[in-house]
């Protein structure tokens, strides 16, 4: 039987590390690129299978086209988004899978860990003591105990980070356009329409995938109806956010902190070492002024636990095509994604 060629997009030594000890069992033939997939370097998957891609690869038809041409089958995604992944290009020409539950536990934990870095200065505190400043001045933070938390989307991972703040003595709210109204009970869960939300949570946090109807949901007349004070969370997708409206709100004291492990133009930062560059992203360069403002570089998913899972969930999503003309993770113009789509009408 051929062996199945897989050319890896967007990789660093971790992905490599992962996927080739995951790969013992499967045997597919592995090359790692660090170049980031678009119309470009699309070419240099001639000869392939299937193309292995990331969240900050240029998915679009241009892109689609090319693989396309140069007879790749399928586009595995090694992350649960595929908002970068133009669905309805690919239709009928190859097919698209992802990993839609690597971790939420990765995820969720990260989110209320970033929440109470920023609330309690401990990034700053850590600073100050490294350089013999042992004052505590201005680190003065709030307990979270008694506060009113929001969730926006209760899949697996708000699920998840609705469960972790279970110990905390928080009053829950959710917002989702699909209510899980058997988890809400167990877990003293409210849900509420968005702008009840806004208006009574201290602390949002974002748990939901980006789609055409919810790009910038957090824009100026959203921050408008919050509480003055709001802390926002986003682990999710940075589109989610309209970022000069944050800026505006955390000049005004509208917003009182923000937790940003996502930038809707992370792109060109996001996972590469630019510190020997002056930031030329403005807006980004505005954000990181602000001493409540806590910016990380999309790692809430980097644990050993998350990243083991996505290169097995991968391969095995591979294999299951290959093999056994299956796609139980796959995703097609014709469904959300959230239970798989036979090969019919996501393949050729």
């Amino acid at each position: 039987m051929k062996k199945i060629r897989v050319a890896f997009f967007d990789t660093k030594p971790y992905d490599r590390k992962s996927f080739d000890a995951a790969n013992e069992k499967f045997g597919f033939e592995l090359t790692y690129f660090e170049a980031r997939l678009n119309p470009a370097s699309a070419r240099m998957a001639a000869g392939y299978d299937v193309v292995c891609a990331f969240v900050n690869d240029d998915i679009g038809a241009k892109t689609i086209k090319v693989l396309a041409e140069e007879k790749v089958q399928m586009i595995a995604m090694r992350c649960a988004g595929y908002n970068n992944v133009d669905l309805a290009a690919a239709y009928g020409k190859l097919v698209v899978v992802r990993v839609p539950g690597y971790s939420p536990y990765a995820v969720a934990e990260y989110a209320l860990a970033m929440y109470m870095t920023l609330n309690r200065s401990l990034h700053r505190a850590y600073n100050r003591v490294r350089e013999n400043n042992f004052s505590i001045n201005g680190l003065i933070g709030s307990d979270l105990r008694g506060k009113t938390v929001g969730i926006i989307g209760t899949g697996k991972i708000g699920m998840v980070f609705a469960e972790v703040l279970q110990g905390y003595g928080v009053r829950i709210l959710a917002y989702d356009m699909y209510p899980n109204k058997a988890m809400a009970e167990k877990l003293h869960i409210e849900y509420v329409p968005l702008d009840v939300l806004y208006r009574e949570s201290d602390v949002i946090s974002l748990h939901c995938p980006l789609t055409r109807e919810n790009v910038h949901m957090i824009n100026a007349e959203a921050i408008g109806e919050m509480k003055q004070g709001v802390y926002i969370i986003n682990t999710s997708r940075g589109k989610l956010i309209d970022t000069a409206a944050l800026i505006e709100g955390l000049k005004s004291g509208k917003v009182g902190g923000a937790c940003l492990d996502v930038y809707e133009e992370e792109g060109d930062y996001f996972f590469e070492d630019r510190s020997d560059a002056p930031i030329i992203d403005d807006v980004l360069a505005r954000l990181l002024t602000f001493p409540n403002v806590l910016v990380t570089s999309h790692q809430a998913f980097f644990t050993r636990e998350a990243v083991w899972n996505i290169a097995n969930v991968t391969l095995e999503n591979i294999r299951d095509y290959f093999e056994k003309d299956e796609l139980p993770n796959g995703i097609c113009e014709m469904c959300d994604g959230s239970k798989g789509c036979s090969s019919k009408p996501c393949g050729k």
